[in-house]
């Protein structure tokens, strides 16, 4: 076993690519202390437990300025990685790296036209808004496609996985509408075939990475590569540990090899490719693809997107420095690819985030380092035309926000918040209908006074006529029995009679 590993490496350490020349930061205008920043960031990723290890390399003006591993392959700490022969999947890189350079090839031999319907290469998918979809829709995410669909649930073929993806529904109509689509990767790299008439895998191979000398970059890495690849998953849909097998599930469905994803490589040789491109689509007197290509792909053509490449619009992963000519694409794995042809330089960053995170949210742990990268090498720039930018006090990483909330807490207090939402609803109907249903008897109120005031005024004179008659009548009984009363009184005396008076002397 230990003499299979050493063959395995000694074959590496004779086929891997030599990356790029290397330089001290200093001789291409850039600081060492503060590109040193790199490793603490770096570092805290894997100390936090968003992932066991990192493949870094940085490059201006055609050098190598910092290439290193971090970490170890897997949580065991028993491989350690190495910018030069560890194998990472890619994921999404694979849509920039090899697809979109796939179609860049073929446009510039003129076997691909990017304003031409899809179904000019691809017959099958036609019909309805189908026929509306141009390759540029597909390149810029516009074609009205769904994000994805779960073709390893569906298909049992890799032939079954294609024809589901060609029959596709396209959402809206196209152009006028984003939607970031695997599906449309997975079209291009069809496009790219039938233009070709090879296998995606094979046609890269011979224009691409041939080329470069990309000699670690490829789709299904054989068995021999297995040791010093970065495992993925550890318990996918697949029932097994994934090592040196695409972690995307539809791209096993597709066969391992897909347009968007399904590509591994090294960090040394993505350094290979990034120079290439900014060197106009040549690399040691070796052309790949033209200038006119790479100035039209790269820069953005719909929103924050370019053909195929995404741009950095300061929280893609490309940081708040990178200048606004800056392209790259990120990888759901825990990969990225920056590039700024304004300062001359590129920054990759390799890691398997997705194997066994111990953080609560490694999503969390590797935006924040990927941006922290970014930043910190253009930090180091220091003879840009505009000046020395300042370093700030913290980085994203020394912060570590959120990266080991516990989840349960979020969900609670989200549920929580939701019910506090949902109450204040409920309380401001209930006061809103009680004030609705207030005006009503108010404007009720009012209808019926407007539309009776003569009753009113007759009733209060009816009143006024009855008070007076009950008064009069009160007066008159009084004095009849004032009359009655006097009359008793006279009749009650006893009359006084005059007696004679004798004389009686």
């Amino acid at each position: 076993m230990l003499l299979l590993a050493a063959l395995v490496i000694a074959a590496a350490d004779m086929t891997a690519t030599s990356g790029l020349p290397e330089r001290e930061p200093a001789a291409v205008g850039m600081s060492s202390a503060r590109l040193s920043t790199i490793d603490r960031v770096v570092q805290r990723g894997i100390d936090a437990g968003g992932y066991p290890g990192a493949a870094v390399v940085v490059g201006r003006k055609g050098y190598s300025v910092l290439s290193r591993g971090f970490g170890a392959l897997d949580w065991s700490g028993r491989s350690r990685v190495s910018s030069r022969e560890s194998l990472y999947d890619l994921a999404s890189l694979t849509k920039v790296v090899a697809t979109t350079t796939a179609i860049m090839v073929l446009f510039d031999a003129g076997k691909v036209d990017i304003d031409a319907p899809v179904s000019r290469y691809l017959p099958d998918f036609s019909g309805g808004r189908r026929d509306q979809v141009t390759v540029r829709h597909l390149l810029t995410h516009r074609a009205g496609l769904p994000a994805g669909r779960e073709l390893w649930r569906i298909a049992k073929t890799p032939a079954e996985a294609r024809a589901a993806v060609l029959a596709s529904p396209i959402q809206c109509t196209p152009g006028s509408c984003y939607e970031y689509s695997d599906l449309g990767a997975d079209l291009l790299g069809f496009v790219a075939e039938a233009a070709s008439g090879q296998s995606l895998d094979a046609f890269l191979e011979r224009s691409v990475f041939a080329k470069l000398g990309m000699t670690d970059t490829h789709f299904r890495p054989d068995a021999m590569s297995a040791v010093r690849t970065a495992p993925t998953e550890i318990a996918p849909p697949r029932g097994y540990p994934l090592r040196g097998e695409v972690h995307d599930e539809n791209a096993y469905a597709l066969g391992g090899v897909a347009g968007h994803a399904g590509l591994f490589s090294t960090a040394e040789d993505l350094s290979v490719f990034a120079q290439m491109l900014l060197d106009g689509g040549i690399y040691n007197g070796v052309r790949v693809v033209s200038d006119s290509a790479v100035a039209l792909f790269t820069a953005r053509a719909a929103g924050h997107r370019a053909l195929g490449w995404d741009t950095c619009d300061g929280g893609a992963g490309c940081g708040q420095y990178m200048s606004e000519r800056a392209f790259g694409h990120t990888g759901f794995t825990g990969t990225s690819l920056w590039i700024d042809p304004d300062r001359q330089m590129f920054v990759i960053l390799l890691t398997n985030r997705v194997h066994a995170a111990r953080a609560r949210r490694p999503s969390q742990v590797i935006a924040d380092v990927r941006n922290d990268l970014a930043d910190a090498a253009v930090l180091a720039v220091m003879d840009d035309p505009t000046g020395v930018l300042a370093m700030p006090v913290s980085f994203r990483a020394d912060l570590a926000q959120d990266w080991n909330r516990p989840l349960r807490s979020s969900r609670a207090s989200s549920a929580a918040s939701r019910r506090r939402a949902a109450a204040a609803k409920r309380a401001s109907a209930k006061r809103a209908a009680a004030k609705k249903s207030s005006a009503k008897k108010s404007l009720a109120k009012k209808s019926s006074a407007k539309k009776s005031p003569a009753k009113k005024s007759s009733a209060k004179t009816t009143s006024a006529k009855k008070t007076s008659a009950t008064k009069a009548s009160a007066s008159k009984a009084s004095a009849s029995k004032a009359s009655t009363s006097a009359k008793k009184k006279t009749s009650g005396k006893k009359p006084v009679v005059k007696k004679s008076v004798k004389n009686t002397r």
